[in-house]
């Protein structure tokens, strides 16, 4: 990626994703706009959350403010509600050349309690992220650039510093406090990619996965798997579905009439079989004792089943 420079800044890392060249969008007045909304649900069954023993792990004490009560830290990468609703699914138009103006804001990543929040962003191509630290213990971000055919290619390796305004691993800290200090650099992804997602290397049950888009129509999944955009040119367009862990769906052929409102029911089909070696382990070798002096980790924020 080339050397660059990371100039200390209060607040957060800004991550500027710049993905392969794409065709020139073009800001307009949409006349007669319409609505393409829907909902997506998982066909199969919900796969268990990954699991991580804490006591490998540093600050597991701390970390441990989200766990199961029995030293293992749980990693929900599938979130559904009752009726089967996927929450966390980007889906987006593609083709749309010209159409309403992006969202200004920048996208927000938060460390909180050993968790980046939200787990899925969409980013503008050569635009930024925000990544901050509200964790009185020290993150590490490993940076990937990831593709369906080519895997995954690290980007970069960079420590996000603890954050100050209270003491080194407060079991009862309220984040009620400013912004810790952070990092500023760029980050170019490779021709082809658009996928990105930053894990922490001390804490790995820390993801946070982000998708480049190229036009502002895409909606983010809520947790009963209902998505809404609107203000569609009308016009004739792809519409694709992801998830970090289930893929893309097969794109859809969908049509927008002026004024017009399209409903679109997508499923996304769950893995099967094995899929990961991070799974609880109900054995006293892998238990606090292990570290051979008491150490209690007990889920004061969380307790997960």
């Amino acid at each position: 990626m080339g050397a660059w420079h990371a100039p200390l800044v209060a607040g957060a890392v800004w991550l500027a994703l710049a993905a392969a060249p794409v065709l020139a969008y073009d800001v307009i007045e949409v006349k007669e706009g319409g609505t393409v909304e829907g909902r997506v649900t998982l066909d199969g069954r919900v796969p268990a959350p990954k699991g991580y023993n804490l006591v490998i792990y540093p600050d597991p004490q701390y970390c441990g403010r989200i766990s199961n009560g029995n030293g293992w830290r749980l990693l929900y990468d599938f979130s559904v509600d009752g009726s089967r609703g996927l929450k966390d699914i980007v889906v987006m138009l593609e083709g749309i050349s010209a159409g309403k103006a992006f969202d200004v804001s920048v996208p927000h990543v938060e460390a909180r309690d050993c968790r980046f929040a939200p787990f899925v962003t969409v980013v503008r191509d050569g635009h930024a992220v925000e990544v901050v630290n509200m964790d009185p213990v020290m993150h590490d971000i490993q940076a990937y650039e990831n593709s369906p055919l080519q895997g995954a290619r690290v980007l970069f390796n960079q420590p996000l510093p603890m954050n100050f305004h209270h003491q080194r691993g407060d079991l009862h800290a309220s984040h009620q406090h400013e912004l810790g200090k952070s990092l500023l650099g760029p980050i170019s992804l490779s021709k082809g990619r658009r996928m990105f997602v930053m894990q922490c290397g001390f804490h790995p049950y820390m993801e946070s996965w982000a998708v480049a888009i190229d036009n502002p129509y895409y909606a983010v999944t809520d947790a009963s798997g209902a998505f809404a955009m609107t203000n569609v040119p009308p016009g004739t367009y792809r519409l694709v579905a992801w998830h970090p862990q289930a893929g893309l769906t097969s794109a859809q052929l969908v049509t927008v009439g002026p004024n017009g409102a399209v409903h679109m029911s997508l499923s996304m089909k769950a893995p099967v079989g094995r899929r990961t070696a991070h799974e609880v382990v109900e054995n006293p070798r892998f238990g606090p004792g292990v570290l051979g002096y008491p150490l209690d980790i007990v889920p004061l924020v969380e307790r997960q089943q």
